[in-house]
C-alpha cells in the first residue's frame, strides 16, 4: 500500500471537553473517530498558549527551542520555518495543503505549503470545513498532508439557547453557579459547531474513498479559555484531546492511558512513513504503545509558559503521580490579562481573584488531588519528592537550553504584550523597542 495520506484536524481551546473523554458535550463525529481509532486519555500539550503549543507540535521540539515563547500575532516567530513538519513531509513526496487556522506566521503564504484552500478572512468551521471537504472530493494528488485548523472553540462563544444552561456542569476548577453554567453552555454550543466541521471533513474523506489509507490525527492546542485552565500548567491547561485513526494500528476503539505529548506526533509520523527523523526532535514515536511493545513512553513530561497576552514565566514537570510547577520573578498575584474575558472570569474578579496570591512553587499529588488544589510544596513529608522534581526540571531546562535559566527572555523587537497588572487582554498593549 502507498504511504498514507495525513489529515491533521485541530481546534482552539478545547482541552479534553468532548464526548469521548466522558464529558456531557455532545460531539458525535469526534466520538465516531474515537470508536474507530485510538484515543489517548493522558495527552498533553507542551505549552498551554496558542502559538507556542502549535510550534512545539509542528516542529517536534519544546516551544523555547523552536523560538516561540509568545504569540505570533504579537511579534514572535519560529526560529527556523524549515523545521515545520510540512517540509519534512514535502521532502518525502507529500503534497502539503493548508486549510484554515495555523497561528505560526501572520502571513500564511510564508509557511511553505504547496496549496492553500480556505479563505483568508475566516478560520471558522463554516468556511474551512467546506473548503477541506471540496479538496477531498477533488481527487487530490497523493500522498497529501492536509492541515485543517478551526477557530472553534475559541472565545467569543455564541450564546446557548434559552434554558440550556440549566443542566450544564461547569469545568472542574470553577464553582457551580449560574454564570459559570451559562459560560459552559455557551462553550458547548460552539463545541457542537466544531463537531459539525469534523463530521463534514470525515464524511468527505469517506465519500472520496480515501479513509482507508488516511491517518487522521485530531487534537487541540490546550485547555479551555476559562480561569485556571488555558495558560496554566495544571492539567486543566495542558491536558488535550488526542485521537488517531488509520494506518499504523490506530484502530479498534482502543484507549491508551500512557502519558504522551504533542512532541510525539512528529516522530510517530517519521517512523510510520519510514522517514529519517530530523535531529531536532524531542519526542518519541507513539508506535510502541500502539503495537503493545510498551506501556509507557515517558517517565516525565515537561511544560512551559513564558509570554501569552502578558509575561508570566513558569515551567512544570509531571510524572504519573506528581506535578511540580515553578514560577519565576517576584510576582505573587494572578496575571489576569492571560485569561480571556468571559462570564466565569468576571465572576472570579468580582469575588477578589485579583487579590489572591500565587505560590512560586506548587507540588500536587495527582492521585489524591487530581484538581491540583492542595499545594504540598511546603509539606516536609513531601520533601524528597519536591527535591527530585526540582532536579528533573533543572536538568531539563539545562538540556534544552531554556533561556529562562539566564533571566527574563527578551521579547522580539516590536513585540506587543499586556501589562501583567492589567485586567484584560483587550487593554492597550505595550511594545518592545529592542
Amino acid at each position: 500500500m502507498p504511504r498514507p495520506n495525513i489529515l491533521y484536524l485541530h481546534s482552539h481551546d478545547t482541552g479534553r471537553y468532548v464526548q469521548p473523554y466522558g464529558y456531557a458535550v455532545s460531539t458525535p463525529n469526534i466520538q465516531r473517530l474515537a470508536e474507530e481509532g485510538m484515543l489517548f486519555r493522558q495527552a498533553f500539550c507542551v505549552a498551554p498558549t496558542c502559538s507556542a503549543s502549535r510550534a512545539a507540535l509542528l516542529t517536534g521540539q519544546y516551544a523555547h527551542s523552536a523560538g516561540v515563547t509568545g504569540l505570533v500575532h504579537r511579534g514572535w516567530r519560529l526560529r527556523d520555518y524549515g523545521q515545520h513538519l510540512l517540509h519534512t513531509l514535502r521532502r518525502a513526496g507529500y503534497h502539503t495543503v493548508l486549510g484554515g487556522l495555523q497561528h505560526l506566521h501572520p502571513d500564511r503564504t510564508q509557511l511553505g505549503y504547496d496549496q492553500i484552500i480556505a479563505p483568508a478572512q475566516s478560520t471558522r468551521v463554516a468556511d474551512v470545513a467546506p473548503a477541506a471537504a471540496q479538496f477531498l472530493r477533488s481527487q487530490p494528488q497523493q500522498p497529501f498532508f492536509l492541515d485543517v485548523g478551526f477557530f472553534e472553540t475559541h472565545r467569543e462563544f455564541p450564546q446557548a439557547e434559552a434554558g440550556e444552561a440549566r443542566y450544564v456542569r461547569p469545568p472542574a476548577p470553577l464553582p457551580d453557579m449560574p454564570a459559570t453554567r451559562q459560560d459552559m453552555a455557551d462553550f458547548i454550543t460552539m463545541a457542537r459547531e466544531l463537531d459539525r466541521g469534523v463530521g463534514m471533513v470525515l464524511n468527505a474523506l469517506d465519500a472520496a474513498g480515501l479513509a482507508e489509507n488516511t491517518l487522521v490525527i485530531q487534537t487541540t492546542d490546550h485547555g479551555l479559555a476559562f480561569p485556571a485552565m488555558k495558560c496554566n500548567l495544571t492539567d486543566h491547561g495542558t491536558g488535550v484531546l488526542l485521537i488517531a485513526r488509520g494506518p499504523g494500528g490506530f484502530s479498534g476503539g482502543r484507549v491508551c492511558d500512557a502519558m504522551v505529548s504533542h512532541l510525539d506526533i512528529f516522530p510517530t509520523l517519521c517512523e510510520l512513513l519510514a522517514i529519517e527523523p530530523p535531529p531536532w526532535l524531542h519526542g518519541q514515536s507513539l508506535l510502541p504503545l500502539v503495537r503493545g511493545e510498551a506501556e509507557e513512553l515517558h517517565e516525565a513530561i515537561f511544560a512551559e509558559v513564558t509570554y501569552h497576552a502578558a509575561y508570566e514565566p513558569q515551567r512544570a514537570v509531571r510524572t504519573q503521580r506528581y506535578k511540580y510547577i515553578r514560577r519565576y520573578g517576584e510576582r505573587t498575584r494572578p496575571v489576569l490579562p492571560n485569561c480571556d474575558d468571559g462570564l466565569s472570569k468576571t465572576l472570579w474578579v468580582e469575588h477578589g481573584w485579583r487579590e489572591r496570591t500565587v505560590a512560586s512553587e506548587q507540588l500536587y499529588d495527582l492521585v489524591f488531588d487530581p484538581n491540583e488544589s492542595n499545594n504540598l510544596a511546603g509539606d516536609a513529608a513531601y520533601g524528597p519528592v519536591l527535591a527530585d522534581l526540582r532536579q528533573r526540571l533543572d536538568r531539563w531546562m539545562e538540556e534544552t537550553d531554556d533561556p529562562l535559566r539566564h533571566g527574563a527572555p527578551p521579547a522580539p523587537a516590536g513585540a506587543q504584550f499586556n501589562d501583567p497588572d492589567g485586567l484584560s487582554p483587550n487593554e492597550p498593549l505595550m511594545v518592545t523597542s529592542s
